[in-house]
């Protein structure tokens, strides 16, 4: 199944470039429980939640479970309207291709922010990257105290633009220097080399979910609104 209601491109056209890390997450309190202890993915509250979200307007088909570590397809213009959305207990995340970007938009920091006005006491998690030729890179946290940081920008390259307050990000999750030693993490380096997405994994501690194999989430095909698709287009395709 492969719906054509905003694309241009033919569903078996190459894609250009490849994703790495493309996850948004929800996580509300309480922020102490190990990701292993997380209840069992709900099948039907990650459905709701991949529809309720700005850049998608429609699940077509559930694809079944898939583990966090699978990847996204990533080979034809079909796999964009592929996703991966899930739902433990207080956790809610999704994996989409309509979050990446080489830098002429920023889709992660939009959805982040509409999810941010649904979720005001959650810690809202995003970490995205685009390999075409270079690697760009977006990573975001936003706190319930209202601390936040977004950093985007092609790794190693400037511009490379940070918003926000990291150290108010760090200060409010509490995080000690030996463990952003241990995360890799040195703000003292310039923005482009910083390892933005280990800072925010720091937020998400040890309930990260994204590292544990045995972690299912549901792959679904979806309609993607106009605005992702076009997007989508511009970064997907020469």
């Amino acid at each position: 199944m492969s719906d054509d209601k905003y694309w241009t491109s033919a569903p078996d056209r190459m894609l250009r470039g490849s994703m790495g890390l493309c996850h948004l997450t929800v996580f509300e309190p309480p922020f102490t429980v190990d990701a292993r202890d997380l209840p069992p993915q709900d099948a039907a509250r990650a459905r709701a939640f991949a529809e309720s979200l700005e850049g998608i307007e429609e699940v077509l088909e559930d694809l079944g479970p898939r583990s966090v570590q699978t990847p996204l397809p990533s080979d034809v213009r079909a796999d964009l309207d592929v996703a991966h959305a899930a739902a433990w207990g207080n956790m809610l995340s999704i994996a989409d291709p309509a979050f990446a970007t080489d830098g002429n938009d920023e889709p992660l920091r939009s959805a982040a922010g509409e999810l941010r006005e649904r979720f005001p006491d959650a810690r809202i998690v995003g970490r995205v990257a685009y390999h075409g030729g270079m690697e760009h890179t977006e990573d975001v946290v936003w706190l319930p105290d209202g601390a936040m940081f977004h950093a985007s920008g092609w790794y190693g390259e400037d511009p490379f633009v940070v918003t926000g307050d990291p150290g108010a990000v760090i200060a409010s999750l509490g995080l000690k220097s030996w463990m952003l030693d241990n995360a890799g993490v040195d703000l003292d380096e310039e923005a482009n080399e910083v390892e933005w997405a280990r800072l925010a994994g720091l937020a998400l501690g040890r309930s990260d979910p994204w590292g544990w194999e045995q972690m299912q989430t549901t792959a679904f095909r979806v309609r993607h609104s106009e605005s992702a698709v076009r997007n989508m287009e511009q970064l997907y395709f020469v």
